[in-house]
């Protein structure tokens, strides 16, 4: 198979964010409501896993006013996400119920962020302050009981800390670290496929860092953990929040040094080489046997393509 022409690199989903987060102004009221108070001000609006879009023409967007966003249903979390420019950004979660009131509304569109990112169905600058809400407001749903006494918490700080106002303990949003990493050997890379993947698409290997582990010692355990491949050097690529739910996918490229795959079956369905040129033919959707990799709002897509087309350079 000759290797396609990749063309431009594509963006990736949910980084490069426009928001000044201005951390300074989350403890301060009057900063927030005069903030809120402004014309300018917009809102983006969460309920679980969805988000609500407004139709405007052909188009969508996720922006909203606070008062049309507070007319949409129960409001039971807002955060203030940051600044664009002067203009205040913030995020509004619903319950359940007011969510599905609004799928039968004609002039919104309720859907899933990934299908938001993968659709392209807003412009690109709305994707990552629409993914910092949805991780946050997924904390809060996760953390009305304070994990030291069992007390109900509270969100202070703009929504960026929950207090218990029994015991005083204060609780931060987490992040979970995750690394995703391609395996390289020369002209070759290894790939694996899930069962829940959709069918003929295959992806780098990925998995938490445990406590008291490094990224490049979380690489190598896991790609000799899943695939039976030991690994030595491993190099950073770079990094993609994933809010689902709410994670930090650190993308690296590893230095295979065995060869015989042996599938932890219990984490992959399948694991299996691939030649660059046949990586690329996947990357393009060209592939003579319809493989693909995931689309280019994930970071897989990226690491891969940078070893296809930078492959003798990876590793410095």
């Amino acid at each position: 198979m000759p290797r396609p022409d990749l063309g431009p690199k594509p963006l990736l989903g949910y980084v490069d964010s426009l928001l000044d987060r201005a951390a300074e102004n989350r403890d301060n009221a009057d900063a927030l409501t005069a903030l809120t108070r402004a014309a300018d001000c917009r809102a983006c609006v969460v309920g679980g896993e969805m988000i609500v879009l407004k139709k405007k023409g052909d188009t969508l967007g996720s922006l909203f006013s606070p008062d049309e966003a507070k007319s949409l249903g129960t409001v039971v979390e807002t955060l203030f996400l940051g600044l664009a420019g002067k203009t205040g950004q913030f995020g509004y979660g619903l319950d359940t119920a007011s969510i599905e009131a609004l799928k039968t509304r004609d002039d919104l569109h309720i859907t899933d962020l990934r299908t938001i990112a993968v659709q392209g169905l807003v412009p690109a600058e709305e994707l990552a302050p629409i993914a910092e809400a949805k991780a946050m407001l997924h904390w809060h749903s996760r953390h009305t009981r304070c994990s030291v006494c069992g007390a109900h918490t509270q969100a202070v700080s703009a929504g960026w800390k929950r207090q218990c106002p029994e015991c005083k303990a204060e609780h931060f949003p987490r992040t979970d670290p995750v690394v995703i990493m391609l395996a390289i050997a020369g002209d070759k890379c290894l790939l694996g496929r899930q069962a829940r993947f959709v069918a003929n698409s295959w992806s780098c290997l990925a998995g938490f860092i445990e406590p008291g582990e490094s990224i490049e010692e979380a690489a190598r355990r896991e790609t000799l953990e899943e695939a039976g491949i030991k690994c030595g050097r491993v190099r950073y690529f770079r990094s993609q929040p994933w809010p689902f739910p709410s994670s930090l996918m650190i993308g690296c490229h590893a230095e295979a040094m065995s060869d015989t795959i042996v599938v932890d079956t219990n984490e992959l369905e399948d694991a299996r080489w691939f030649w660059r040129d046949e990586a690329a033919n996947m990357l393009a959707r060209t592939h003579p046997g319809g493989l693909i990799t995931p689309p280019p709002v994930a970071i897989a897509h990226h690491i891969i393509r940078e070893w296809v087309e930078n492959g003798d350079r990876v590793f410095g």
